[in-house]
């Protein structure tokens, strides 16, 4: 019995050390990755010249400053929460309900402009359809450089073209949607099955032909579903395009911080958020219908 019982032990004991040496091993790599990690933020804020002394110094200003916006500055209640007076907090609704939906007019326009124009550009984007390198290769080159350039900066830009107003917001976000959703389309483009192309080529079928019956019946709800995406997306960035004058209930919103207003930034940002939610909402459940007819 000790014959068998030695040898056992033995595999066992061979095991365990075999496991704890793993288990050393792989203790040892994730904390010279964190140590590697860190360096590399603390060099990071070095170059960036950030003073980690004035941030804790600070820090305490960024709670005040929450507490400060959901506090009223007038009237009987002053000082009180705001939900003792939402008459008070909310007195400019009829306004900002308003601004509201122009910042939604905003959004929608520009993601329908920028899904038409990133529709046709993928096509001629797509490694996979026949288009020339050069002309690929340009137009690869185009939607990098919408999608790279900040929307902000279009919206400057636009401003000092076209004025103030929703003009601006509009073209802006939609040059940065033609970037953004023309990369997402070609690729969905290139991943198709191409057995229906190869057969509509084979039959004589040409370029526009085969496009219309052999490619889109297979992207369209993909499509659809990025563009419901982008649309989510350009609402928040509508919200903020009014910081730079160009519409929407964002330029309320950067008066209100810019004059110290602060029960008037919370009730705005509180209507942003509450309206943002509900579009994702919706929208989740219509991409979701997509991907599943596409599926």
């Amino acid at each position: 019995m000790t014959a068998t019982v030695l040898p056992e032990a033995t595999q066992l004991a061979q095991r365990l050390a075999a496991h704890e040496a793993a288990v050393r091993h792989a203790r040892r790599k994730s904390l010279l990755g964190a140590a590697i990690v860190a360096l590399l933020v603390l060099a990071a804020g070095w170059m960036a010249e950030t003073d980690i002394g004035l941030f804790l110094q600070n820090i305490h200003k960024f709670p005040a400053y929450i507490g400060k916006i959901f506090l009223l500055d007038s009237g009987e209640q002053a000082g009180r929460f705001v939900l003792f007076d939402i008459g008070s907090w909310y007195w400019g609704i009829v306004k900002w309900t308003r601004l509201l939906a122009d910042t939604l007019l905003i959004a929608y326009v520009a993601t329908l402009l920028g899904a038409v124009g990133g529709f046709f550009l993928a096509f001629l984007a797509a490694g996979n359809l026949g288009v020339s390198p050069w002309l690929r290769f340009s137009v690869r080159r185009l939607l990098e450089f919408c999608r790279t350039v900040p929307d902000l900066v279009f919206g400057l830009i636009f401003v000092l073209a076209f004025g103030l107003g929703p003009m601006a917001g509009i073209l802006a976000i939609a040059v940065h949607t033609v970037g953004a959703l023309g990369k997402l389309f070609y690729e969905v483009l290139e991943n198709i099955d191409q057995k229906p192309v190869e057969g509509l080529v084979a039959s004589g079928g040409s370029w526009t032909k085969t496009m219309r019956f052999a490619v889109l019946p297979q992207v369209i709800p993909n499509f659809l579903s990025y563009a419901l995406l982008r649309f989510e997306i350009n609402v928040r960035g509508a919200s903020v395009m009014g910081f730079v004058g160009a519409g929407g209930i964002g330029q309320d919103l950067i008066e209100a911080i810019r004059k110290f207003y602060y029960p008037d930034v919370s009730a705005i940002l509180v209507l942003i958020i509450l309206t943002v939610t509900g579009i994702d909402l919706l929208t989740e459940r219509a991409r979701h219908r997509f991907i599943q007819q596409a599926h």
